[in-house]
């Protein structure tokens, strides 16, 4: 299994993006997929999480300005980020486990097993 991010960019304060993450090999639809963001010298933080059961999860930071989606016709996980802000600003990951008998625990990187590249979002002031 192999996962591929991308969409991330500069964008001003207030602005828009929408990070993409196609996922190549596995049965998609049976998978937890997660967003986590990395800022320079801080731990990588929980940004969202897409159930295969189909539930959603946001961090706290987030709620109300991202939104996360998934399309399991097209193998993908979707993050669009409104109204960023520059503590926004980070390396955006997305992560998959294989879902269903899994712990509920979904807040965590330990809890995913496959990670994507990585994609910079950088958001000015």
């Amino acid at each position: 299994v192999q996962l591929q991010a991308s969409g991330g960019g500069l964008v001003q304060a207030g602005g828009s993006l929408r990070l993409s993450c196609a996922v190549s090999g596995g049965t998609f639809r049976n998978y937890d997929l997660g967003w986590f963001r990395q800022a320079p010298g801080k731990e990588r933080e929980f940004v969202a999480a897409a159930r295969w059961s189909g539930f959603l999860y946001y961090g706290d930071s987030v709620k109300g300005r991202f939104t996360i989606s998934r399309d399991n016709a097209k193998n993908s996980v979707y993050l669009l980020m409104n109204n960023l802000k520059p503590e926004d600003a980070a390396v955006y990951y997305c992560a998959e486990r294989r879902g269903p008998g899994r712990s509920s625990s979904i807040l965590y990187p330990s809890d995913y097993d496959r990670w994507g590249q990585g994609t910079q979002v950088t958001v000015s002031s």
